[in-house]
């Protein structure tokens, strides 16, 4: 039969082949080598949430030819030395942070994500989950308000339905979400909850260290339904879609500036204010930074992970020009 070029949305990702929609319909496919591996430039490799150039075959496997334009991409570094920064997550509107309420939260790891999430182009959202595991929550309510300012916040129970009808807004509309989050917070029961039926497996929180356990293995959209009925009976509207991924013990930084702006906005602030554009916050004398610093205006531990992610974002660029100088020296030479 005669293959057909179209345009899909990659719905999940399984080693070398892909889930996709194309119109009501979900196929397979996989990468055209040609385009994606032999090819002179820089290629963006398919994630989930990509709209993506098809050959479709209605025998078997459909063919990716090309990645479109992105709106927004959640990235993270490659393991592999010398291959570009791996896509997880692409053409997404809103980053849900999901963080537990028990014993996962960090002041140290927002900061991470609320920069990753700034740098991604979607708008982050912050959910602190598993609610009813904890009654007392405005320590850390006041310590999200202080790290995120302008940030929604919302505290949401998968058990109980806490929550979601606040975030109703979110869902409906053909919105696009992606998850984000340490593994065991509770992002698989989250989506559940929209789709009305276990379709992500979950397991029960380990005693020892009040910690849930890893269950996501792989990235993957789901249509969120037009009605979304909660634990407690009540029903909200839907009709987006969510993108869950799994669980990172270690987010790494990539290339972009934005996020460190936006999620250290007082730091960027008091750099304006030393007496030298160049200061580098160490001995130079009318630097505002240490000046905070010292007199506790400025919080340590804020400061520390300001520095490690900046030292990311810089080592992340040099990856960048060092993989953009291979390729061109590459063309050079065919």
């Amino acid at each position: 039969m005669k293959e057909m070029e179209n345009t899909a949305i990659v719905t999940a990702v399984h080693r070398d082949r892909y889930e996709l929609c194309l119109g009501a319909e979900i196929v397979y496919g996989r990468l055209k080598t040609a385009a994606f591996y032999n090819s002179r430039e820089i290629v963006m490799f398919p994630t989930v949430g990509d709209h993506v150039e098809v050959l479709r075959n209605a025998d078997g496997d459909s063919t990716i030819l090309k990645v479109k334009e992105r709106k927004s991409v959640f990235m993270r570094l490659n393991a592999t030395q010398g291959l570009p920064d791996q896509a997880v997550a692409a053409n997404f509107d809103y980053v849900f942070i999901t963080m537990s309420l028990n014993k996962d939260f960090h002041p140290s790891k927002l900061e991470r994500y609320l920069t990753v999430a700034w740098q991604s182009g979607g708008t982050p959202v912050i959910l602190l989950t598993k609610s009813d595991l904890m009654e007392d929550r405005e320590q850390v309510l006041a310590q999200v308000s202080t790290l995120a300012p302008g940030v929604d916040v919302y505290c949401v129970s998968s058990y109980t339905g806490e929550g979601f009808l606040q975030l109703e807004t979110y869902f409906a509309n053909g919105k696009t979400i992606v998850l984000l989050g340490s593994s065991g917070v509770g992002k698989s029961s989250f989506v559940n909850v929209l789709m009305g039926t276990e379709r992500m497996q979950t397991s029960d929180i380990r005693e020892a260290d009040a910690q849930g356990r890893h269950t996501t293995t792989y990235k993957q959209m789901f249509e969120i339904p037009d009605r979304i009925m909660l634990p407690d009976k009540s029903v909200i509207k839907g009709g987006g879609r969510i993108i869950d991924t799994p669980g990172m013990r270690k987010l790494v930084m990539g290339e972009g500036a934005d996020g460190m702006e936006l999620t250290f906005e007082d730091i960027e602030e008091l750099a304006s204010q030393c007496r030298f554009s160049d200061c580098r916050h160490q001995t130079e004398p009318g630097c505002a930074v240490r000046k905070a610093l010292e007199d506790g205006t400025l919080d340590q531990r804020h400061w520390k992970t300001y520095l490690s992610l900046q030292k990311e974002e810089a080592y992340a660029r040099a990856r960048q020009q060092v993989l953009a100088r291979k390729m061109e020296k590459s063309k050079r030479r065919r």
